[in-house]
């Protein structure tokens, strides 16, 4: 029998098409030579590899699951699969993608007007127009439906106040979808860079995502017109909406960080001696290793057949969170393990493992942090809201 990979113990290439395979191929040859050689002096540096985005753009890996308007219009598995290939080299990298496609481009798409549409998408595609997405506050954090931020009619405009925290690509953002309650309820606009009142000031001290910009958004009377709100949703079934299609793509984004980890300690444990063995010739090694392939052959298993769920139009949000609670649970530990495997090496950045690890501990807070989606879970099966 050929040998397995180690990445793939269960085979789930044979269960992709030609083209979720030429598409996962490409984004992996675009990690490996373009990105891979610059993550760690950017994460070092905290700073966000800008030099990157015409790339991504070209590869069309922005608003990739939307039809039209430039985009590439492909099924829900790719995207997974770009997900997963872009945080093979960092969750900064992913988180960027992550939220132009499902948390900026996607509302407009879902939510937006044709007009709307028109002016925004084309050049989101093109990566030539950067968005961020409004929801969280600092005190809200898991509520969203506690947001202080308001917004009051003003004759043909609308008149926004209060603030946003944790916002992905904020402080490079040309425009963010902010949502804010109204009389009528909770609504969605697009609030454009250099308006008035509008500032959207850098978040730095940050010892996770520092490949990433993460910003806090404040609004002091900024006069929106009309035309930026977007018409076809009211409540918080939009932003929900949003953070749903986000979810999706993060269940994938961790199996490419924990295979990135693997894979680097199955190397150095093979070419490490200690008492005149490699390392991985010892047995306490090669149980953690093979609790890795277990936990990442899992996963990998949950993604596919979510994706598969998603583009049949049958996936409900319980398993969107089941999938984004076990992923990342599942990725951190392994990223931590492989940490302590490193030994000394692997407390700096020359490695991989603890740029993972320290990402991850925000990828398992943001959008539904690990108790949250533990509790969706506990209210779809009990029929008690336990919030």
């Amino acid at each position: 029998m050929a040998q397995l990979n180690p990445a793939d113990l269960y085979d789930i290439d044979s269960l992709l098409s030609e083209e979720e395979r030429m598409i996962r191929d490409s984004v992996a040859r675009f990690v490996d030579e373009r990105a891979m050689p610059i993550i760690a002096e950017h994460f070092d540096n905290a700073t966000f590899p800008r030099e990157l985005i015409a790339e991504v753009a070209d590869l069309g890996l922005l608003g990739s699951s939307i039809e039209g308007y430039g985009c590439a219009g492909l099924g829900s598995v790719s995207y997974g699969l770009i997900c997963q290939e872009l945080e093979r080299c960092d969750s900064g990298l992913r988180s960027f993608v992550s939220v132009q496609s499902s948390l900026a481009m996607y509302p407009i798409y879902a939510y937006g007007s044709e007009e709307q549409r028109e002016r925004w998408l084309p050049g989101m595609a093109r990566g030539e127009i950067i968005g961020c997405f409004g929801l969280t506050e600092s005190h809200g954090g898991s509520d969203p439906g506690a947001m202080k931020t308001h917004a009051r009619r003003d004759g043909d405009d609308w008149i926004i106040n209060g603030s946003k925290m944790w916002i992905t690509n904020g402080s490079i953002a040309d425009i963010a979808v902010v949502w804010a309650k109204t009389e009528e309820g909770i609504m969605g606009f697009v609030v454009e860079k250099g308006m008035a009142g509008f500032d959207a000031p850098e978040i730095h001290s940050k010892m996770s995502l520092r490949a990433s910009v993460t910003s806090e958004l404040y609004f002091d009377n900024v006069r929106v017109p009309e035309a930026n709100r977007l018409p076809n949703v009211v409540g918080l079934k939009g932003p929900l909406g949003c953070l749903t299609q986000a979810r999706y793509g993060i269940t994938w984004g961790p199996i490419g960080s924990a295979i990135a980890c693997m894979t680097e300690v199955l190397d150095y444990t093979a070419d490490r001696e200690l008492f005149g063995r490699p390392l991985a010739a010892n047995q306490a090694v090669q149980i953690r290793v093979a609790d890795m392939a277990r936990r990442i052959t899992a996963a990998q298993l949950i993604s596919l057949r979510l994706g598969r769920l998603k583009e049949e139009g049958k996936m409900a949000p319980t398993q969107v969170s089941l999938a984004k609670w076990n992923n990342v649970r599942m990725a951190l530990d392994i990223a931590r393990d492989c940490r302590d495997l490193l030994g000394g090496s692997g407390i700096t950045t020359e490695y991989q493992a603890i740029r993972h690890m320290l990402n991850l501990e925000s990828v398992i807070t943001y959008e539904g942090t690990e108790t949250v989606h533990q509790l969706v879970i506990g209210r779809e099966l009990t029929g008690i809201n336990a919030f």
